[in-house]
């Protein structure tokens, strides 16, 4: 009796938890979110981050290249509305086709994807995409939902230790696998493809080609295993990817 009482005080106190931080919205989808963080702290870990991902990386010396995406990515900002953003544009050497952009505005772009971007609109793209995540606060939900993950987890352990104890391995087994292919891939597939949409508009609204969006994603996708499921995936397919751009561009133009 007392392991039901416990169960459902805590579960009231989960739902209410729930509640109250499911109060943020996503620019431009204007989806509800799930994020417990602060604004304040995520950007200060941003920048905390950043700074050490500066000492250990190669940043390029190649001052045409260097010019060439400050001036796309502050062009990008110029059409955000976050004063309290202090933006940062750096080109790191690496071949890997990879950029990313950390919460306040901290974006590093990694010479490898340069060769994927093959004009100024489409790199505009990635790096429109890479500020919607910051934008979207994709970070802060992705650790919010992490950590309710883990309450649930901790509930559900402590109520069937209580009840069905020997039962307690199989559950935790079954919890880690279902909370990953039922929450954590779907979400990250879901930020990706919000990350795209928000992306493309912030693009457009700096004065890029939104066309040129189809060109890079597909020129990123050369080379790789093509899928049209995403089941096992933290992205979705390039079918996926490139049927959801082309939605996008339609309802803009």
């Amino acid at each position: 009796m007392k392991s039901k009482q416990f169960y459902k005080i805590v579960s009231l106190l989960f739902i209410i938890f729930f509640i109250v931080g499911c109060t943020k919205q996503a620019p431009i989808t204007n989806r509800n979110q799930f994020i417990m963080m602060s604004e304040s702290k995520e950007i200060a870990l941003g920048e905390q981050s950043y700074r050490e991902t500066l000492k250990k990386a190669k940043l390029s010396k190649d001052t045409e290249q260097i010019a060439r995406i400050r001036r796309i990515g502050y062009q990008i900002a110029a059409t955000v509305n976050r004063s309290d953003y202090k933006w940062e544009f750096n080109l790191v050497d690496n071949k890997a086709k990879n950029a990313f952009c950390l919460p306040g505005g901290k974006v590093i772009i990694y010479t490898g994807i340069l060769d994927v971007a093959q004009n100024d609109s489409q790199l505009a793209t990635v790096m429109s995409h890479e500020i919607a995540h910051a934008l979207a606060r994709h970070g802060a939900e992705r650790v919010s939902v992490g950590t309710a993950t883990s309450i649930l987890s901790s509930i559900g352990d402590l109520v069937v230790k209580a009840t069905v104890p020997e039962y307690s391995s199989t559950f935790s087994k079954a919890f880690s696998v279902g909370s990953k292919y039922a929450l954590t891939l779907p979400y990250g597939r879901m930020q990706e493809s919000e990350a795209d949409e928000i992306g493309i508009h912030l693009m457009n609204n700096a004065g890029y080609d939104v066309n040129e969006a189809l060109g890079f994603w597909k020129n990123m996708s050369k080379g790789s295993k093509s899928s049209k499921s995403s089941f096992f995936s933290t992205h979705p397919s390039s079918v996926e990817r490139i049927a959801n751009i082309k939605r996008i561009i339609k309802e803009i133009n």
